[in-house]
């Protein structure tokens, strides 16, 4: 018994892990589609948070029922044979995009926090993704499991601490955001738990049991909203928020400079937490049409994701996350109809 709850805190941890990726944790991803609208924003959030917790559940149960090796078993489920192709496709190229924003995240961190350069940002970052990826699905679980739970901690941190700072409502509530938020949080929900599907549908085949499953949705799902809401509220407290390309890190240097940088520290954690899911997902993906050695595949995509990255981290956020987002809602739409198989 405490065995199967260990493992749903891995399988929450790795869900969280590879949600929280190089936007979310620096805090830029959640001003661009909830603290923007203000008090909307945190509706936003609340809607998110049910769609994470019971459709990421059902994309897990559904992986491991239709036994699928990788994202592509499942997207052809859903779209059918000749649509989930041409998905697929897509994906990879999503996926790689992806890749290149994390990148490009952990330079941002080095240059706006550190001081450094965003080319030691990057190939630090390479480094250590390759030392990591050696171990697989090990190295994975054991990542998540020390950055996810003090991103959580922070997070709440920050935001007690604006509550009782009494300095919310620095944002501006847009008049037009009445159905702005809403499309902005389903194209959210649909963007990252297409882009989780790459970690989270081969991980579910490797579950034997089913309950150890949806328990690690449900309470990834939960600690998503946890952190989703925490962050809004503290973002919500820093004035030109959307000037800043690291925001989370601006609020935790304004509120509790003492431990600063151990708090940049798991902001790199996240960031690199999902270089490591997005490349694992990529790497299974085309090993299964391309018989080549796993790591040769991961230092390619990882050569190319490098040399895309220098768009520049807001750049590629600000433009590539919002059409992520919408074309990714067909996904999520065709995950709440579609049953389950027995």
């Amino acid at each position: 018994m405490r065995r199967s709850w260990i493992t749903s805190f891995q399988i929450a941890a790795v869900y969280v892990g590879t949600v929280v990726g190089a936007g979310f944790a620096t805090g830029r991803e959640i001003v661009e589609f909830f603290t923007k609208y203000g008090v909307f924003g945190l509706a936003g959030i609340l809607l998110v948070g049910i769609l994470f917790m019971f459709v990421g559940t059902k994309m897990l149960i559904l992986s491991k029922r239709i036994k699928a090796a990788s994202y592509q078993d499942v997207m052809i489920y859903l779209f059918g044979l000749k649509i989930g192709r041409f998905v697929n496709i897509f994906m990879l190229i999503v996926l790689l995009g992806l890749t290149s924003i994390m990148l490009s995240g952990a330079g941002a961190i080095f240059r706006e926090q550190l001081g450094l350069s965003v080319r030691l940002g990057v190939i630090i970052t390479i480094l250590l993704t390759v030392i990591v990826m050696n171990f697989g699905v090990k190295g994975l679980f054991s990542v998540n499991l020390i950055v996810v739970p003090m991103l959580i901690i922070f997070s709440l941190l920050l935001a007690v601490q604006a509550f009782s700072a009494d300095t919310l409502g620095v944002i501006p509530e847009d008049s037009s955001a009445s159905l702005k938020w809403i499309i902005s949080a389903f194209s959210y929900a649909a963007f990252n738990l297409t882009m989780a599907s790459a970690v989270l549908v081969p991980l579910a085949n490797e579950i034997k049991d089913e309950k150890v499953l949806k328990r690690g949705g449900m309470l990834g799902g939960l600690f998503l909203t946890a952190i989703l809401i925490s962050s809004h509220i503290a973002l919500s407290t820093l004035p030109n928020v959307e000037r800043f390309d690291i925001p989370m890190a601006e609020v935790m240097k304004t509120t509790f400079y003492a431990i600063y940088f151990i708090y940049i520290a798991v902001i790199y954690g996240e960031v690199f937490t999902s270089v490591i899911g997005n490349l694992y997902g990529l790497e299974r993906q085309i090993a299964s049409f391309l018989k080549i050695p796993g790591m040769i595949i991961i230092c390619a995509i990882l050569c190319l994701a490098a040399f895309i990255s220098k768009i520049g981290y807001s750049s590629l956020i600000t433009s590539l996350y919002p059409i992520f987002g919408y074309v990714c809602l067909g996904m999520l739409f065709l995950l709440i109809i579609k049953k389950v198989p027995k």
